[in-house]
């Protein structure tokens, strides 16, 4: 829960305890574009510098994240509620991992590439597509993973030459901050990278000068990214949750689907995009499964998430809360069963919103629970009696974020990744490439436009620029004065260079003539210069 106060500042408050951790100054959403105009004065210092130079700044960035790593976990911890070790695991660490990525692959991926130039007619010619920084890029980051959705994007950015201004969520203002302080120890240069905190700043920032804008969020909101940066001429890159789909066929390990399930559906509260939510399993092996997953959901500690031991830490808010029990509850009313989890009372000395890990059966895709996104540590189970019907039921969503398939048959497997509408589709396993920066991560659908991570995060965040250099030593055959020699010439090297094999033989024979002209023409040309 945050609140704005007279004095114009967001304060934060622990979800678990209640607790007030600090306060941060709210922009004036008429105060954005002087913040983006103060970082485009410094990024083009910045891009200045070759990449190895940004890539040794990305590298300083990881160690002083190592260093602060306790410090920052415990910092993820109290503003949003994931238990400490999903704090480490599932937001630092792959920020380390990340940052020594970009350094050492994105020097390549970045590097003026060379384009082949194989066509006759333009031998002489040399061809690269350089990678030019856009500018300053926007970057509007959730509540769910604070730390390492926008450190991920702002990093990209970085390594690309571009200036940020970052955007974090209403609710994790603190982490945010943190973010661009870790940056400026790393010794990038100071304004560099911005953060500004608002309920209208979002919006602003969308609206002014900033070439692009990354945003993670809703589907409506979203949308209204999209479009505002459309009308201005400017490119979005869009990740709007999903509903992801988990296939548990007759022949998967159960053991090792048991528990993914139980992780890729609880994990964080079950406050993930591409968290499990979803499962469609094989009337063969339905019974065995879902007693499983019952067992583990039951097992699962919920508690204060500074513990060691805790694996459910609180909602993130009220509001998060209510959400996801209004979705079970709509379930259960129209027939669903609930077999374990729902709402608990707080652990001792605590104030939060809890939710138990809860797994329903009988849901059908007629219920809510099974169209919208819960993000909540729930996890509805169909039973399915054929490989087709679990197909089409992943299928039937507006979503398309992630999707797992869980079969020992690695061919049968990728086969069915084939047909799943889907940004990503992991083979008995599920979410865990956000954590792998080489991997893109992006959806289809209302999933979203454009890919974070990967090469093509980083294509993302530069203007792709041919360069062609010409030696000049003969002017191009296409060019003035027109005549029939020119028309005949032409059009029999075509013949000869793409034409079928059978057909080649006679058009150099009729194109010696046109073509002697006008090879003769040019060398005159080219001897009077």
């Amino acid at each position: 829960m945050q609140a704005a106060t007279a004095t114009a500042t967001l304060e934060s408050f622990n979800p678990a305890t209640g607790e007030r951790l600090g306060a941060v100054e709210i922009t004036p959403p008429e105060g954005v574009q002087s913040v983006v105009d103060a970082v485009a004065r410094v990024q083009p210092v910045w891009a200045q510098l070759p990449l190895s130079e940004r890539a040794r700044y990305m590298e300083r960035a990881g160690q002083a994240l190592l260093d602060e790593s306790d410090e920052i976990r415990d910092l993820i911890v109290g503003e949003q509620g994931k238990p400490r070790n999903e704090a480490f695991s599932m937001e630092l660490l792959p920020t380390i991992d990340a940052l020594h990525w970009i350094a050492s692959d994105a020097q390549q991926i970045l590097a003026d590439e060379k384009v082949p130039m194989p066509q006759l007619f333009l031998k002489t010619k040399r061809a690269a597509f350089t990678y030019e920084p856009l500018g300053v890029i926007g970057v509007i980051s959730p509540w769910n993973y604070p730390w390492s959705i926008p450190f991920g994007e702002v990093a990209l950015a970085l390594m690309a030459g571009n200036g940020v201004v970052l955007k974090p969520a209403s609710l994790t203002p603190l982490i945010g901050e943190r973010i661009a302080q870790l940056l400026e120890r790393a010794g990038l240069p100071e304004g560099l990278v911005r953060v500004i905190h608002g309920p209208r700043t979002g919006s602003a920032l969308v609206e002014s000068s900033v070439a692009k804008v990354f945003f993670t969020g809703s589907v409506q909101t979203g949308r209204g990214v999209g479009e505002a940066c459309a009308r201005r001429l400017k490119g979005s890159v869009l990740e709007l949750g999903g509903k992801d789909p988990m296939i548990v066929l007759p022949d998967a390990r159960l053991e090792h689907a048991i528990a993914g399930a139980a992780w890729g559906g609880f994990a964080n509260a079950g406050q993930t995009c591409s968290g499990i939510e979803r499962v469609y399993v094989a009337s063969e092996v339905a019974e065995r499964f879902i007693d499983g997953v019952v067992e583990r959901a039951r097992a699962l500690r919920v508690g204060d998430p500074m513990e060691w031991e805790t694996e459910i830490g609180p909602m993130v808010s009220r509001e998060q809360f209510e959400t996801v029990r209004e979705l079970v509850d709509d379930a259960v009313a129209a027939g669903a069963s609930i077999l374990c989890g729902g709402p608990v009372d707080p652990p001792a000395g605590l104030e939060g919103d809890f939710y138990a890990p809860a797994v329903l059966t009988g849901v059908t895709h007629k219920m809510r629970i099974m169209r919208e996104e819960i993000f909540g540590p729930v996890l509805p189970i169909m039973v399915v009696d054929s490989e087709e019907e679990a197909l089409a039921l992943a299928n039937d969503s507006e979503f398309g974020l992630g999707a797992s398939v869980w079969t020992s048959d690695r061919a049968h497997g990728e086969r069915i990744a084939r047909e799943l509408q889907s940004g990503m589709v992991w083979i008995n396993d599920h979410m865990f490439s956000h954590g792998a920066c080489q991997c893109s991560w992006g959806g289809v659908k209302e999933s979203g436009l454009g890919r974070t991570h990967s090469k093509f995060g980083l294509y993302e965040c530069v203007n792709v620029k041919l360069r062609v250099w010409e030696p000049s030593a003969v002017r191009n055959p296409w060019w003035h004065p027109y005549d029939e020699t020119l028309g005949k010439a032409l059009r029999q090297t075509a013949a000869v260079l793409y034409g079928r094999p059978a057909l080649r033989a006679a058009a150099l024979k009729q194109g010696v003539g046109p073509l002697l002209k006008l090879g003769g023409r040019l060398a005159r040309d080219a001897a009077r210069r």
